[in-house]
């Protein structure tokens, strides 16, 4: 679909400021993002008319389940410290989980990334899930994950600055190989999530921006398809593109890997 440039122009930084409004508003009214999310899956019906594959599906409901009934869940219980059956959402397993649902996510897309003969950026994204901060990785204070007993109750993750930015290479070089018609939204919402914790000088948001810029992106997409008429960007497309994208992202992620596991201090 030939689209003219500047709609580019307008569409694109609209619907990051959009995203960033929404990551504010959610992370400050945890109680609304929590009920917003359970809501959410009223709309299931309407996602048979816009998702197809298995990728698709386990990407959908990989996303949207824990985004509802974990971060959400947690943060309540947490921050309230709530009792009675709520305390089931206090213990360390959430954490776990939500660390594994990461590692999920990212395995699905590589595992695409197999199927489609993409093997360079298939290895980056597994490179990724073995250097994903651990939920308890030490004695420091910047290490592993937690919800904040501070208001509003964020999510905390410590990933590096390096770790953010591979990861964010590594999806949109994906999603430009899987569909480039949506490269162009979904690379908003990876823009998102890397500058909402810049703004806020917080770095340890970026996972909690992640989750909240990802989960509103695949719900518009299932639910309703908005963003082929303003910002379709299969014009685009180029296998050549694909493969050295791989290629460069594999020779950025090894060198990472490397450094992860033989040199990087952490605090004690």
């Amino acid at each position: 679909m030939a689209i003219p440039f500047w709609q580019y122009l307008v569409s694109m930084p609209l619907y990051i400021v959009l995203l960033m409004l929404a990551v504010e508003f959610m992370r400050k009214n945890y109680r609304f993002a929590a009920v917003f999310w359970v809501l959410s899956f009223f709309t299931f019906p309407l996602w048979f008319n816009n998702l197809e594959g298995w990728f698709r599906w386990a990407k959908t409901l990989s996303v949207l389940l824990p985004t509802a009934f974990v971060v959400g869940f947690a943060r309540i219980a947490q921050y309230e410290k709530r009792e009675g059956w709520w305390t089931i959402f206090r213990k360390d397993w959430v954490l776990w989980f939500l660390y594994a649902i990461l590692g999920l996510n990212i395995l699905e897309a590589s595992l695409k990334d197999f199927e489609m003969g993409n093997w360079f950026n298939g290895l980056s994204g597994l490179i990724l899930i073995v250097t994903i901060p651990l939920v308890k990785a030490g004695k420091g204070k910047r290490n592993g994950w937690k919800i904040s007993e501070e208001k509003p109750g964020d999510l905390i993750a410590y990933t590096d600055a390096i770790w953010n930015f591979l990861y964010t290479s590594w999806n949109i070089a994906f999603v430009y190989a899987e569909n480039p018609g949506y490269a162009a939204s979904s690379l908003c919402i990876l823009l998102a999530a890397e500058l909402y914790p810049v703004i806020k000088r917080r770095p340890e948001l970026y996972v909690q921006a992640r989750v909240y810029t990802l989960a509103i992106h695949i719900l518009i997409r299932a639910t309703y398809d908005i963003f082929t008429p303003i910002m379709d960007s299969s014009a685009f497309a180029s296998q050549k593109v694909v493969f050295w994208w791989g290629i460069v992202n594999f020779s950025l992620h090894l060198p990472y890997l490397i450094w992860y596991f033989f040199f990087k201090k952490t605090d004690k």
